[in-house]
């Protein structure tokens, strides 16, 4: 039998080991195809525009991809590696060199990295039409490109993932050389001290957190920590964050444990103290790991919230800027349309006012105007203007940075403002900046040429791109604005933002579940034969299926939970940072993460049952 045969039997043999490893590698080999596949494409390339924000997007998200598929893997072989040390120690006393023990290794792992890569590249190879579906769709156009192959994306792919592996296959051949063969045999039993309950280590660990979220929720116009720190304090945040979560898992579980032990009245009852011991055992060990869970978690949640977030609020946010679907500075144009629902002339001033700090423009309207357009965009009736009295309007106002306006001075008069308003009335392309409103006789009395602007409100302003285009092509019309176009545009950008978000968010939350999952598996080898002993004495299977249970419980809710907590803080900060309230999306994103997430929670429960199982 050869080193090849050798090492597809042992792949065969321990198939159902591998198989969450490469379910999780084939989709990233997938998701990175797909992105490859997306970056290469014609179809995208006739965007124009479109195109290269796209291709940047699907650049960076490729690279992003690239770096944590390269962690994963590594982090992963090193759980295999533990699990077959003792297999090669008892190659090793049968006589076999250490030179072909490596090289049987590093086979098999390149074995297994070609069965991944035939199987995704193949599969991403007929799947990419349906991300490129999915993409199309989030962004708001139609899917009438036909199915293309791009033989850069899978040459990028496979070399890509080639070196990957090759890494990791040289790494599996060097573990023969770096230990001997008793410690091969015994590497499954080494295990952690049970670490002590600090009380100090559990309250800084608390401690610890409460800082970072007290930072990131502070205001950063207003807050002396922001103005302290400058650019370093997402950095601060992120440290402490990170520093507090580990303390949390190695100090505050511990203190808890320890705690629930000396409860006669708990730790007695069935086989709580078993649970107890085995957790405080590997605490260490377990304590790392669920850090990078928890931080893996918060990010995934994050960023993926924020996205969708943004993109759940693209019509709101466009309609906040431009309250009409059509407007324009030039002449009326007849518009046979039915769906036109109104059609107004505005005539505006322009005035110019220059104080000791600042120089404004002003875009000035009268009474009767203001009248007819809040009537049709449905603002509460505004009061009577009286001479030397104003209305201020500006959209842009942010009540943590802008100034009070109280007075303005407008050609040697002085206009006290009796009411301010903080949103848009006129399209913001066409007529950015802020505006006045006088009264009838002192708008007249105000010197400055009129300016004529037409706007235009149709029934369904996202039907109605065609009008658009007819609209925009007249070469009378200058500052013209389109709602539709403009919506189109923000969909466009924000439905690749999570297009990207949503599955390098599913692939993260894959390579977590699967090294939570690896890490089970191999405390599962590791416990079977307490199990069996526990049997012996006429502990039942039920009682043994409890403690399974909440051991996984602990290790899979207690990251998941402080996950959803750091990006609760972090999305809340993200939302008082844009004004804008995300919860429903957030907590929509939150449910999918955790669905998915329990998902793995039940296979590496069923996993560690039937390892148990087997030796029962």
């Amino acid at each position: 039998m050869t080193l090849f045969d050798l090492a597809l039997k042992n792949i065969r043999r321990n198939f159902r080991n591998y198989g969450l490893y490469i379910g999780a590698t084939v989709f990233s080999i997938i998701i990175y195809f797909t992105f490859s596949t997306l970056k290469h494409s014609d179809d995208i390339s006739a965007l124009a525009e479109t195109s290269r924000q796209v291709q940047s997007i699907m650049s960076a998200s490729a690279f992003v991809l690239m770096v944590f598929v390269a962690i994963f893997i590594l982090y992963s072989n090193t759980f295999f590696m533990k699990r077959r040390k003792k297999e090669v120690a008892l190659y090793s006393l049968l006589g076999v060199r250490k030179r072909t023990i490596g090289l049987m290794l590093f086979f098999e792992n390149m074995m297994i990295g070609f069965i991944s890569l035939l199987i995704g590249v193949g599969l991403g190879f007929f799947l990419s039409q349906l991300f490129l579906a999915i993409l199309m769709k989030l962004m708001g156009l139609e899917q009438t490109f036909a199915f293309a192959f791009s033989g850069s994306a899978v040459v990028e792919t496979i070399v890509v993932f080639f070196i990957l592996f090759l890494v990791t296959s040289l790494l599996g051949y060097r573990v023969i050389y770096q230990f001997k063969l008793i410690d091969l045999f015994h590497a499954a039993k080494k295990g952690e001290k049970q670490p002590k309950a600090r009380l100090i280590s559990a309250v800084i660990g608390v401690l610890t957190l409460v800082m970072a979220y007290w930072l990131a929720l502070q205001d950063l116009t207003t807050s002396k920590a922001w103005a302290f720190f400058g650019i370093a304090m997402p950095l601060v945040i992120i440290g402490l964050t990170i520093a507090g979560s580990y303390l949390l898992f190695n100090s505050v579980l511990v203190y808890v444990l320890n705690k629930l032990k000396k409860r006669e009245k708990w730790a007695w009852k069935g086989l709580n103290l078993m649970t107890a011991s085995q957790l405080l055992y590997r605490i260490r060990g377990n304590a790392k790991t669920l850090t990078i869970i928890a931080t893996l978690s918060a990010t995934t949640i994050t960023a993926g919230g924020a996205v969708f977030g943004l993109y759940y609020n693209t019509d709101k946010n466009v309609e906040e800027y431009m309250p009409f679907a059509f407007m324009w500075q030039g002449p009326q144009y007849e518009v046979e349309s039915e769906a036109i629902e109104a059609s107004i002339d505005i005539e505006t001033k322009e005035v110019r006012v220059t104080n000791e700090e600042t120089d404004m423009s002003y875009h000035v309207i009268d009474q009767a105007t203001f009248d007819e357009l809040t009537q049709l965009l449905d603002w509460e009736q505004a009061p009577r203007i009286q001479d030397n009295q104003a209305l201020y309007i500006d959209p842009f106002y942010d009540e943590r940075w802008s100034e009070q306006v109280e007075e303005v001075d407008v050609n040697d008069t002085t206009f006290l403002i009796t009411k301010q308003y903080h949103q848009s009335i006129f399209n913001v392309e066409t007529l950015p900046g802020a505006v006045l409103v006088l009264n009838d006789g002192q708008y007249q009395a105000l010197a400055g040429d009129a300016v004529s602007y037409q706007a235009v409100q149709v029934d369904d302003y996202k039907q109605h791109d065609a009008l658009s285009d007819q609209l925009a092509g007249e070469d009378e019309r200058n500052h013209f604005s389109s709602k539709v176009t403009n919506y189109q545009n923000a969909l466009k950008a924000s439905g690749a933002q999570l297009f990207v978000g949503a599955f390098l968010g599913l692939v993260f939350l894959l390579a977590t579940g699967s090294i939570i999952f690896f890490k089970m598996m191999t405390e599962a080898e590791e416990d079977k034969d307490k199990y069996g002993i526990l049997r012996k004495i006429g502990v039942s299977k039920k009682e043994m299926k409890r403690t399974i249970r909440y051991q996984m419980g602990l290790v899979f809710m207690t990251p998941l939970l402080l996950g959803l907590l750091h990006g609760a803080v972090a999305l809340l900060a993200f939302s008082n940072l844009l004004q804008m309230n995300l919860w429903v999306p957030i907590l929509w994103w939150m449910l999918a993460y955790t669905l998915v997430y329990v998902l793995y929670y039940f296979i590496t429960v069923r996993g560690f049952k039937r390892t148990i199982e087997g030796e029962i």
